[in-house]
Order: C-alpha cells, then sequence, then structure tokens
C-alpha cells in the first residue's frame, strides 16, 4: 500500500492538484462496505499530517465500525457546479480510494487531537487517484493507481 507522500513522489502534479482541491472543501464523502456487502456513504472530513491522508471518526460511528471490519473505503471530494457558460473553469472533482487504517495508540490519538478513547482515527492508505475536469469540449479524466503505471490521461468528448 502507498503512503500519500509516496504517491506525491510518484505524481506529483496530480497528488498536488488533489491535494489543493481535498484542502479547498472541508466537506467529503465517505464510501464504506457495509456488514451485508452493500455500500454505505457518510460526511467525513480529512487531514494532511506527516505525509498521510487521515480520517476521524466521531465514537461508535457506524462509518468506523464499517473501516474496521473491511478497510477498503472511497473518498469523493465534491465540487461547486461548473459554470455552464464556460464548464472549462470547473476545477473539477477528485476521488481517492484505498484502506484505511485504525491508529490506536493513545500517543498518536492524542497528537492527532481525537479526543477519548473511543473516537476513531484512521491512516489511508493510497490505491487510487482520479481527478475529472473538463477542458474545452472534453472531459478529462486523470487517474493514478498503485500499479506502477504511473498517471493515465483518459479524454472523451
Amino acid at each position: 500500500m502507498t503512503s500519500w507522500q509516496e504517491f506525491e513522489g510518484q505524481a506529483p502534479g496530480l497528488a498536488s492538484t488533489a491535494r489543493g482541491l481535498m484542502e479547498r472543501h472541508r466537506h467529503k464523502v465517505l464510501a464504506t462496505v457495509r456488514k451485508d456487502g452493500s455500500p454505505r456513504v457518510s460526511g467525513i472530513e480529512t487531514q494532511f499530517r506527516d505525509g498521510e491522508l487521515w480520517i476521524g471518526s466521531m465514537s461508535r460511528a457506524v462509518k468506523a465500525f464499517d473501516l474496521r471490519r473491511d478497510p477498503r473505503m472511497a473518498l469523493h471530494v465534491t465540487s461547486p457546479d461548473p459554470d455552464e457558460a464556460n464548464p472549462s473553469a470547473w476545477a473539477g472533482d477528485v476521488k481517492v480510494s484505498g484502506r484505511a487504517v485504525e491508529i490506536t495508540d493513545a500517543k498518536a490519538l492524542a497528537e492527532a487531537g481525537i479526543p477519548g478513547d473511543d473516537s476513531h482515527l484512521f491512516r489511508v492508505e493510497v490505491t487510487e487517484v482520479v481527478w475529472t475536469r473538463v477542458e474545452g469540449d472534453e472531459l478529462v479524466i486523470d487517474a493514478w493507481h498503485d500499479n506502477g503505471t504511473g498517471v493515465t490521461q483518459i479524454r472523451r468528448k
């Protein structure tokens, strides 16, 4: 699995754009897997610290229980609607997929400002980052996967 810092080293341009969009918007959408295998989406906040992407959760949140049981997850960073008169001005949106690793060390929780013993902190091991946007009359998708192929780009009219 890949830390955010390792991803930055492999795809610095995409990582910079993705991080900028993630930091621009406080709230993101987290997708997890329920016990029955169906998807669950929840609101979430993220932070970058020590070369890692972190997500936290309040005590006894079902999204945290989902991640404990099945660490596969995806984040969607939404954005304001594009200007219909100038769709190319839209910054686009970002999706990050990976695995969430729960941190239970009391010192690490305190350093992250996680209150109490029953709140949750997860470090995201990144497997995929996708940035979607509009350029002229094309939908442009830049994608990085942790399989060593680097960034690929797809353009659609």
